[in-house]
């Protein structure tokens, strides 16, 4: 029988595998269409990835099943908001909305998994960093091209960082890793949006956007 539950959770994580590079591939698509400027297979391939993430998650044998729901959660709430910013014209506060709400779901996730206080508390200090050098200026940028959405950035900043202090909480590498990643897109979103162009900041965007996500479903199999 022990075999048989060996070579049954082997299976069931082998094909998690296989679908989190078969979304790879997939992103290295996207980014070669966002950097090239073809619209319609970015907008192909940029949904896809998630949807390929998601049946990852699904395919993958956890070691907290709670931890399970709450990414799924957090991988539906993350398609949603890229199909918002990529539509035309851009749906921004719907997007900002759903990654919002993403990030909290990987934070119960996080938690249902378990946090370790101590480094915690320690990452707590590099968010704060971050939030005086980059996420301020950000937000300042953002109400400046539109007054409505200073106090949504504002809550998004602190979310996101809960996100990341949560995440290396868990001390699981793979997904501390895969935080800092999104915290990384996410900057660089920001900062060439509503702050200063950055050279080929939208592909810079997407590969740590999906690097992230893929990590955060592969310490699934671990959390």
């Amino acid at each position: 029988m022990a075999l048989v539950w060996a070579a049954s959770v082997w299976l069931v994580n082998t094909w998690a595998v296989t679908l989190v590079a078969v979304a790879v591939v997939t992103a290295f698509v996207n980014w070669f269409s966002v950097a090239t400027g073809r619209r319609r297979l970015e907008w192909a391939t940029k949904p896809a990835v998630m949807i390929v993430l998601i049946a990852a998650a699904l395919a993958v044998d956890p070691l907290t099943s709670a931890a399970r729901i709450w990414f799924l959660a957090a991988l539906v709430a993350s398609l949603a908001g890229d199909v918002f910013l990529m539509v035309e014209p851009e749906r921004f506060m719907a997007g900002l909305g759903s990654f919002l709400i993403a990030h909290l779901g990987y934070i119960a996730g996080f938690t249902a998994a378990g946090i370790d206080t101590a480094p915690a508390i320690a990452t707590v200090a590099f968010s704060a960093i971050a939030v005086a050098t980059i996420g301020l200026r950000i937000r300042k940028g953002a109400a400046a091209h539109d007054r409505r959405l200073g106090m949504p950035v504002t809550a998004y900043i602190v979310v996101i960082s809960a996100f990341l202090v949560s995440a290396v909480g868990t001390t699981n590498v793979t997904a501390a890793i895969g935080a800092v990643l999104f915290y990384t897109s996410d900057s660089i979103l920001g900062w060439n949006k509503f702050v200063a162009p950055i050279r080929l900041g939208r592909v810079a965007t997407m590969v740590t956007y999906h690097s992230a996500q893929a990590l955060l479903v592969m310490s699934l199999a671990t959390l």
